[in-house]
């Protein structure tokens, strides 16, 4: 027997509860793992709430990660004893996940720990982290080096944002880090000897900016302000002049193209 929370859904409607489930419950599998830790991901997000059409079939053990000791296993390549983690291959969608005692899944689909990282460390970093990890390696495949300039990472306040952060930072990259979420960042700061970080208050998709224009600003906008450059909005329309003196009527008139995240008086332009 094991404890697990299942998802249950009825006419259309998804609820979780704790239940306890005989060991013939498990799916198929070689592996038989002791979980210890799993982790919550934006996509468990998701199925717990029975959206995105992620999980097709009920009921449903969530969680897309998993770290824990091998119990039982039929493949050669893992032993009772051994420490792993999983991550990825729909683990928490279309198969059982780690938000239970035990779980069992493909050998194929596990990774043994490497010796001094933890089940509990291993999940802390999760596939946010390992995601951040992969997409770096990937960037230094292809030539990025810390002499080679400034790296923007964008959505920087989200899991695999951060741990970007984190990681390029250790490696000595110099680092701009924007963020939408501004109750993380009231004002421009630095965070560390080579990291900037802005709140991106007024969204300006880096898709959607002006060739060539590329210097992001976060200002505080303030009446009695003059305008050392114009401010423009994301479709390049002038709003304000250079040399203008800000009034409130003006603050409001820049605010008033972000209504969907106005938070005053801080705000992003580029120019």
């Amino acid at each position: 027997m094991f404890k697990a929370l299942v998802l249950e859904q009825r006419e259309k409607t998804v609820s979780a509860n704790i239940a306890e489930l005989e060991d013939s419950r498990l799916p198929e599998g070689e592996v038989e793992i002791a979980v210890e830790y799993s982790s919550l991901n934006y996509k468990d997000g998701l199925v717990l709430n029975g959206l995105g059409g992620l999980v097709k079939n009920y009921p449903h053990v969530p969680g897309i990660d998993l770290a824990g000791t091998v119990a039982q296993s039929n493949h050669p390549d893992f032993q009772p004893g051994d420490e792993i983690l999983s991550t990825g291959w729909r683990v928490g969608e279309a198969h059982w996940g780690g938000y239970a005692q035990k779980a069992r899944l493909k050998a194929a689909w596990l990774v043994r720990l490497p010796s001094g990282l933890g089940t509990r460390t291993a999940m802390g970093v999760g596939a946010a982290g390992l995601s951040a990890a992969i997409a770096l390696e990937s960037l230094e495949a292809h030539g990025l080096t810390p002499d080679k300039g400034e790296v923007l990472i964008t959505g920087a306040a989200g899991g695999v944002g951060a741990f970007s952060v984190l990681l390029l930072a250790a490696l000595g990259y110099t680092i701009t880090a924007s963020t939408g979420r501004c109750e993380r960042v009231s004002t421009p700061r630095v965070d560390s000897a080579n990291v900037m970080l802005w709140a991106m208050v007024k969204a300006v998709p880096m898709t959607r900016m002006p060739r060539g224009e590329r210097e992001i600003l976060l200002i505080e906008l303030k009446a009695g302000m003059e305008l050392a450059r114009p401010i423009f909005n994301t479709n390049n329309m002038k709003l304000l002049d250079a040399g203008k003196k800000l009034e409130d009527r003006h603050i409001n008139k820049v605010h008033s193209i972000n209504r969907m995240t106005p938070i005053n008086p801080l705000c992003l332009v580029y120019c």
